[in-house]
């Protein structure tokens, strides 16, 4: 079974909280909103420390060092594709123009021979929680219920 962690930034804001979200890169998601934005995060080896995970997977895929701050964590929750994500809340600011997304290869188009490069978040944005419920990948709206009971 596939395990990832992620970190979920979250700051207060004039309408309210906000959570900060990246659009995974790649074609299968160039067209798609809706499911297909999530939680910075990343996969991770049987044995290694989830949170120091979550910590890597961050700068990994946002390019910017984890921010320090309380951790609050939310727990797991198992995506269609089997995979079960852990991920840990931390109150923060960070300016979306500021990353400098990892990137991943993979053939594309498909079955002919040509491998592109992607990166691996092809955009972040702060978003308010019910926004955020709208292109969140759905199994991850639970860590956006948790968070909500967490915070003030």
């Amino acid at each position: 079974m596939k395990r990832s962690a992620g970190l979920l930034l979250h700051r207060p804001s004039a309408r309210g909280r906000e959570v900060l979200l990246g659009h995974m890169g790649g074609p299968f998601y160039a067209r798609r909103d809706a499911g297909a934005w999530t939680i910075p995060k990343g996969e991770y080896e049987p044995g290694e420390c989830p949170w120091a995970a979550a910590r890597r997977e961050f700068e990994e895929e946002l390019g910017l060092p984890p921010p320090d701050g309380e951790a609050v964590p939310l727990g797991e929750v198992r995506q269609t594709n089997g995979k079960t994500v852990t991920a840990w809340a931390i109150e923060a600011d960070l300016d979306p123009a500021g990353i400098a997304p990892g990137t991943f290869r993979m053939e594309w188009p498909p079955r002919s021979g040509r491998i592109q490069e992607f990166p691996e978040l092809d955009r972040v944005a702060w978003f308010g929680l019910e926004q955020a419920r709208a292109v969140i990948i759905t199994a991850q709206a639970a860590f956006l219920d948790r968070l909500a009971e967490h915070s003030p």
